[in-house]
């Protein structure tokens, strides 16, 4: 395409601007694309995740490199996961990093430890008009993982850790709390990007559990949606008609509203339904 040929809004002063310090890239709103241009939050992050050599690093979605640089000069080699082929082409000019051009959502990440030879390490400025689906996509994979270090927004990152009886409580919570200690590490105000976006975001470690209890996973997603898919009304509307159809047999009480129950007590609802399935 010549200079010339540009359409207004990707111009000056047409209704969109080049990044800063991004080499005249343009963010695209249907990637999600907020990108981390603060120092000072950069270096804060970078000291939680505290990156050595040796470690099977994998950054997803690393955009314009503002954890990228400074992980890889701890680290000297990092894996990323790009989806814009324009930042992937970048990208790939660096021979220290290993670039897979492709949707987060579609990557193997068991294949990637297999490849390694070790657990690895995630990081990442997560898009966040998919950062739920991104996590539920990483949870199989939870035993093959060190920890994970995710910016996310602070909306988010406080459902992830809420408690019983918190508003914030939710599937996201429960279905996490099955596998990761969680823990909010650092908080990024909008300022802290650019764009900035509408919301305050936080960055969050995720640490597997050596020794959760063992679920069907599949099985236990779909409790948890049952349980949590009319939050207003009480379990005997919603779980309780789950029991029945599996034939469970159980003192659980159905008088609680879904963000009212502990993690425990849909793990132990989750193991009599695994139990009733080997009896059949």
């Amino acid at each position: 395409m010549r200079p010339d040929a540009r359409s207004k809004s990707a111009r000056p002063g047409g209704g969109q601007r080049a990044v800063q310090g991004g080499g005249g890239h343009i963010a695209r709103k249907r990637f999600g694309q907020n990108f981390l241009v603060d120092h000072g939050v950069i270096d804060e992050i970078v000291r939680a995740i505290a990156p050595q050599p040796g470690q099977a690093l994998v950054e997803i979605g690393p955009g314009l490199g503002a954890l990228t640089n400074p992980v890889v000069e701890r680290s000297g080699q990092l894996t990323v996961v790009e989806l814009d082929r324009d930042l992937a082409a970048r990208l790939r000019k660096r021979p220290e990093l290993n670039v897979i051009e492709s949707d987060v959502l579609k990557v193997d990440f068991g294949a990637l430890a297999q490849a390694a030879g070790q657990k690895l390490r995630l990081i990442g400025n997560l898009p966040y008009n998919i950062s739920s689906p991104i996590l539920f996509h990483l949870l199989p994979w939870a035993d093959q993982v060190v920890d994970q270090h995710f910016m996310l927004q602070k909306e988010v990152v406080d459902r992830m850790v809420a408690t019983p009886g918190n508003k914030d409580y939710s599937r996201l919570s429960v279905m996490l709390q099955w596998r990761y200690q969680m823990e909010c590490v650092v908080d990024v105000p909008p300022g802290s990007f650019d764009p900035p976006p509408k919301v305050d975001s936080a960055v969050v470690r995720m640490i597997p559990l050596a020794d959760p209890p063992e679920v069907d996973l599949p099985e236990f997603t779909k409790m948890v949606a049952v349980a949590f898919s009319q939050r207003r009304k009480i379990l005997r509307h919603t779980l309780g008609a789950w029991i029945s159809e599996h034939g469970i047999e159980t003192d659980f009480d159905l008088q609680r509203r879904a963000e009212e129950v502990p993690v425990a007590d849909y793990l132990a609802l989750a193991a009599l339904k695994k139990a009733k399935s080997a009896e059949a």
